[in-house]
């Protein structure tokens, strides 16, 4: 089942890497205002597919469309979706209270929200430590903060909560789901079944770069499902 108010539509997304094909023919859409997870297998092919969303890939076919069916051409993206990769640490001399003010300034994001992201995510008492000198953890934080202090209405966020224990994944949730609520789009590649269950409201299953299962959960056990179909 799709989302209620579709914001885009990905069809028949294709992504090669010489004879390997690691994308075929990923259909989706992504609603206004949902915390959309995507799941699968390692080397399924979710970080590709976050990869070619965010115009950090070229695709070999399909399309993106806007919600009038309009083609979203790649360099028009960066206005559209900001894709926050697992992993990274940039700038990593500068303190974090740096780069979210860098952030702000150069994507022309709101600094009125930049108090309420640091206060949602607990990201004051390691404001004036380099990004390099920070935990996992805590690095994890840092970037989602970045990532929710741009403007773009839909944010991808590879694994945002690797590095996080329980408590720490349970209030970053509820922030996510805040923000969506106030009409942010998440799209969230999440390895662990148990965080999708607990936060997203619809899935993309991929499988073997295939989308093989796109909806709601309505109450079987996710983890039968995602093995069922996997």
């Amino acid at each position: 089942m799709g989302p209620a108010t579709p914001l885009l539509r990905i069809t028949n997304l294709t992504k090669r890497y010489g004879g390997l094909l690691a994308l075929s023919d990923v259909s989706f859409s992504i609603g206004k205002g949902e915390l959309l997870g995507l799941i699968g297998p390692n080397g399924s092919g979710k970080t590709t597919l976050f990869e070619c969303l965010g115009g950090v890939l070229p695709s070999d076919g399909g399309q993106v469309l806007r919600d009038d069916g309009r083609p979203l051409a790649a360099h028009e993206r960066r206005d559209l979706l900001f894709y926050l990769p697992d992993g990274i640490a940039p700038w990593p001399a500068q303190r974090v209270r740096w780069a979210l003010d860098f952030a702000i300034g150069f994507f022309g994001g709101d600094h009125s929200h930049r108090q309420d992201v640091i206060e949602r995510l607990a990201i004051a008492p390691f404001l004036d430590m380099p990004i390099g000198a920070l935990s996992k953890g805590q690095r994890k934080r840092a970037l989602l903060a970045i990532g929710l202090l741009t403007p773009q209405p839909i944010l991808l966020a590879d694994e945002p909560f690797d590095g996080l224990d329980l408590r720490q994944t349970r209030e970053v949730a509820q922030a996510l789901r805040d923000y969506a609520a106030q009409g942010r789009t998440m799209f969230l590649s999440i390895h662990q079944i148990a965080d999708a269950a607990r936060v997203c409201d619809r899935f993309v299953l991929l499988s073997g770069g295939r989308a093989v299962g796109e909806g709601t959960f309505d109450g079987r056990d996710l983890e039968e499902v995602f093995l069922a179909l996997t």
